[in-house]
């Protein structure tokens, strides 16, 4: 089976910015793209069916629409759809199993507000197996690039324009090598930049008093610097063509990505995968990125 990147549709804006992008990651990567649109019969229709539609042709039509969409800005890129009668959420699980990484929209037709409150995309990064990536809608291919410099000419210059930085947060007592070369990879295939992000907290201040835990001040800062730099080290080695840089600081690490996604490209965080853990968890960390920060976020599963 040939490599590929999913992107799934469901007819709203964010969703078509996410099948654009998908197209653009799978044509830096050399992969294929694969459209699955979701859907399932209900007695009452949603209201964004009009009226006098079958829901069945609704969905074709959904799927044909976004397909000719990215078909027609990216006519080299081979493209497959398909439309599955089945949850949503169980269709693009299953996609994803076989998939480089899935792409969604940050929120679906329900109109609540920011990426996962009340959303099927909750639930599948929760639980897909592979790393997946949210956009928010508007986004498009001249937000992931630096602007070009002043009085460039737009057909001449605006090619050589670099990718913005790719941010990775990284936490070095769980250092993960699926989320470190995921942030590496996409950063090399798009020639960006690659920013680690690493925060910690002081103890308190009677914890120092048995001896088993640093002191606050430089002597803690070093450690944690230390780590960052041991964690990154093989991933240096292996891909020698990005330039890597790292902010080590105390404080809180949704704070410090936040921040450090402003004029970012992506962001890319990490979720734990908990062996039979009920319920939905992404993790404090990862929930708090997807509601806060402007640019993509690439959610990676690790153990």
């Amino acid at each position: 089976m040939h490599r590929h990147v999913v992107a799934g549709i469901d007819g709203s804006p964010e969703s078509l910015a996410a099948t654009h992008w998908a197209a653009r990651e799978a044509l830096r990567r050399g992969l294929s793209l694969r459209l699955v649109h979701a859907w399932q019969w209900q007695p009452r229709p949603p209201i964004y069916v009009p009226a006098g539609t079958t829901q069945r042709y609704w969905a074709h039509r959904t799927l044909s629409q976004a397909s000719d969409s990215v078909r027609a800005s990216h006519p080299a890129l081979r493209i497959d759809d398909e439309s599955v009668a089945e949850s949503p959420v169980t269709a693009l699980l299953t996609a994803a199993e076989q998939a480089e990484m899935l792409v969604l929209g940050s929120r679906g037709l329900s109109g609540v507000p920011g990426f996962l409150v009340g959303s099927v995309s909750q639930a599948v990064v929760a639980r897909a197996p592979r790393p997946v990536v949210l956009v928010r809608a508007g986004e498009e291919a001249a937000d992931e690039q630096f602007p070009a410099p002043e009085g460039a000419s737009p057909d001449r210059d605006s090619v050589k324009t670099p990718y913005r930085n790719i941010v990775l947060g990284l936490d070095t007592s769980s250092p993960c090598d699926e989320l470190i070369e995921f942030a590496f990879d996409t950063a090399q295939h798009r020639g960006a930049a690659l920013r680690v992000i690493h925060t910690f907290s002081a103890p308190p201040p009677f914890a120092a008093i048995d001896q088993l835990v640093p002191t606050p001040g430089p002597e803690l800062l070093a450690e944690h610097e230390h780590a960052v730099s041991a964690a990154l080290h093989p991933w240096r080695e292996k891909f020698p063509q990005v330039t890597v840089t790292g902010t080590v600081t105390e404080g809180r690490a949704a704070s410090e990505l936040t921040r450090a996604s402003t004029g970012a490209g992506l962001v890319v965080v990490g979720r734990h995968i908990r062996a039979g853990h009920l319920g939905i968890h992404i993790g404090p960390v990862a929930h708090a990125v997807l509601h806060h920060v402007g640019c993509p976020v690439a959610v990676v599963p690790h153990v």
